[in-house]
């Protein structure tokens, strides 16, 4: 299917040579909703990646943005008060238009005509958008900076703090870059898999961005202007969350009106900030909202005679989407460093690889440099009442962990600290401030490790096979312990779930069985309850035994019938229990929560009415890429590439993810048009 739209196009095309004689910029839809976009320029790429994402995710995207507009209780209703005040509580709507207003150049056209997509989208297509969400156009583009803004520092990087809670599910990921010297093609290869929800503002948007001198394949968080990981002809990159801690919550001791600083009482800053709240009439109702600031930043709550500010770092940075750009646009590891050296993105590692043959692992982020302290301590409450532990400068690129080419000929993170980034290990945390990062290895990124650590020549094949492992570090670790153990202090019921766990294949693939009543026992244990307890020095072999066996038994006696109550059955097998579900689409699921070391991580979510858990987070996009004379990938969007009403694309991934399987990148405009769906030409005009 064809179709043409010919849109007026509201920003400076006058840098750029005379078009007219040039193709026009289209988009070619392919059988999963991945949009390929060949653009006369990167302005109108920008323009068209601006329209695809409103094709497959209008009513989403206009939720999002009237969120970080702080407007969502005008236009919603009063469930989004919290959030209104959040936004405004750190005045991100003014922070956006102050950064937008210092944009430049190409950044500003670019971002200008991204939004200008959008809009086009929605004015030709307003039937296809929800009535609700409507309210919100025109999309302006503070609306995009604010909302990356929200996304990236107040539900990434301070969520905790701002929370005063830890979440129970972090956002994480996996990662790979192996070197050609570790390589059976001895081409460079990266796995990208960043694990996170499967809605709202955390779903990925695949896509293909084409221009001339520009060509990269790969996600943005929805609502983003630029791919946020992606590779091109020559280079690729991924992200996996770190541990870093750039934002910080001081508890302030409150007197006579104020709070404590430096042995005096100093007043705190507010401000009035007015807002709409929708009623359930349709009427809207003004209120008033006080908001309290401090020397460290916006008070977010008070509590007996304690208020807590949060600090968050990076939040002056202005060129986080011209950073991306760099980065998707560089061809060589020079030319990447010198984006990464922008420091406008304030967390994530970057795992990079390229054709050249180099890998490179970075520790990234804006790292506050701190008077004091470990990350233990700056991980906790920071005391308010002292001006030392107020920070104001951050670490520059030089600072910061990273390894470039290390002889080991593999980087990895599983959102482990950088020091095991590889192993044996190449980084020193004697050589970096100690709060820098915590020193700890999980099993999820000891899985990984060990997984490939002796492998010497990686084929292709063996990578994706290794991403799509749904083994159990855990059981590998413990389950001879623990029938050992039984076999010293049996009872009938444990002795008939060790039967069961004998024959198990020690994984969690939609066949499994054992893995169910395996996972209901692990996760009864407790460090305390190791023989030998994590170390560094035996960073992928410890945890290891149990100090008493006896109790192991015990528990396993007590997960057994457990699992016999909820399902019948101790062998009841994985798929059964366990499940993909999206839409229409429904599958037995295959992989597990990453703290038992399973490196398809997949969290789910109980459905008490029968019995059955949904996987909500995990594994999202995956994408397995080799660097050669022509770049291969394998991908995978796990939820499919779209949220609007009607489309086929909600789940359509879903089969293949249960199956294990992963699906060609289609990277040349000839494997496109093969697997073409719908072509849309955009004939954009001054």
């Amino acid at each position: 299917m064809k179709k043409t739209f010919t849109i007026s196009l509201f920003f400076l095309l006058c840098s750029f040579t005379d078009l007219s004689a040039q193709k026009k910029t289209e988009i070619i839809w392919d059988s999963y909703g991945v949009p390929h976009i060949d653009a006369r320029n990167e302005a109108e790429m920008y323009y068209a990646f601006g329209w695809a994402q409103m094709h497959n995710h209008a009513n989403l995207i206009l939720q999002l943005y009237g969120q970080a507009r702080g407007r969502a209780a005008e236009y919603w209703g009063e469930e989004y008060l919290v959030s209104d005040k959040l936004i405004h509580l750190f005045s991100l709507p003014d922070s956006a238009q102050s950064h937008y207003n210092q944009q430049r150049g190409a950044d500003k056209i670019n971002l200008d005509a991204f939004v200008s997509g959008m809009n086009a989208y929605a004015k030709v297509h307003s039937a296809s958008i929800e009535s609700s969400v409507k309210k919100v156009l025109p999309i302006v583009a503070t609306d995009v900076l604010a909302h990356a803004a929200k996304v990236i520092y107040l539900d990434f990087l301070a969520a905790d703090d701002i929370s005063e809670t830890v979440r129970q599910l972090e956002p994480g990921s996996n990662a790979y870059a192996i070197a050609p010297s570790k390589s059976a093609t001895k081409h460079a290869m990266l796995v990208t898999n960043p694990h996170l929800p499967w809605g709202n503002l955390y779903l990925f948007f695949e896509a293909q961005l084409t221009a001339p001198g520009f060509n990269a394949y790969g996600v943005a968080l929805i609502g983003m202007p630029t791919l946020n990981i992606a590779f091109n002809n020559y280079l690729g990159w991924t992200h996996t969350v770190n541990t870093i801690d750039a934002s910080d919550r001081y508890e302030l001791i409150l007197q006579d009106g104020g709070y404590l600083f430096d042995g005096k009482t100093v007043a705190f800053q507010k401000k009035t900030v007015t807002i709409k709240l929708m009623q359930k009439d349709g009427s809207l109702k003004q209120q008033d909202l006080t908001l309290a600031y401090s020397k460290h930043g916006p008070v977010i709550g008070e509590k007996a005679n304690k208020a807590y500010a949060v600090r968050i770092a990076g939040l002056g940075n202005i060129s986080f989407a011209a950073q991306y750009h760099k980065m998707a646009k560089a061809t060589n590891l020079q030319e990447f460093e010198a984006a990464l050296k922008m420091m406008q993105n304030p967390m994530f590692n970057v795992i990079y690889a390229d054709k050249a043959g180099n890998i490179l692992y970075l520790f990234n982020g804006n790292v506050p440099i701190r008077s004091e302290g470990d990350a233990a301590f700056w991980y906790s409450n920071i005391d308010g009442t002292q001006s030392k532990y107020i920070w104001t400068k951050y670490h520059d690129y030089a600072d910061l962990p990273k390894l470039i080419n290390p002889p080991t000929g593999f980087v990895q993170n599983a959102n482990d600290p950088p020091w095991t980034s590889t192993y044996p290990t190449r980084l020193n945390p004697k050589d970096f401030p100690p709060y820098m990062s915590p020193i700890e290895m999980p099993l999820r990124p000891q899985r990984a490790v060990n997984m490939i650590k002796v492998d010497s020549s990686i084929s292709f094949d063996e990578l994706v096979a290794y991403k799509l492992n749904t083994g159990v570090e855990a059981a590998d670790r413990f389950l001879d312990d623990l029938l050992a153990a039984v076999k010293l202090y049996p009872d009938s019921t444990a002795t008939m779930a060790a039967a069961v766990l004998q024959q198990w294949d020690k994984a969690t693939n939609v066949d499994s069985r054992g893995a169910v009543l395996f996972i209901k026992w692990f996760e009864k244990i407790r460090p305390g309850m190791f023989a030998v307890p994590w170390s560094f020095d035996k960073a992928v072999t410890s945890p290891d035994g149990f100090n008493n066996p006896k109790q192991a038994v015990a528990l396993l006696t007590v997960a057994a019938k457990e699992i016999e109550k909820m399902y019948g059955s101790l062998d009841v097998a994985w798929g059964e229990v366990y499940r993909f579900k999206i839409g229409v689409h429904e599958y037995p699921a295959n992989g597990g929560p990453g703290h038992h070391g399973i490196f398809r991580t997949m969290y789910f979510q109980q459905n008490k009415q029968n019995n059955k858990n949904y996987a909500n987070f995990g594994d999202s996009y995956v994408a397995v890429t080799e660097f050669g004379d022509k770049v291969k990938a394998q991908v995978l969007l796990s939820y499919g590439n779209a949220t609007q009403p009607g489309s086929k694309h909600i789940g359509d991934q879903l089969k293949l993810l249960s199956e294990k399987k992963l699906r060609p990148a289609l990277l040349t405009k000839e494997d496109a048009l093969r697997n073409m769906e719908e072509q849309e030409v955009l004939e954009i005009v001054k």
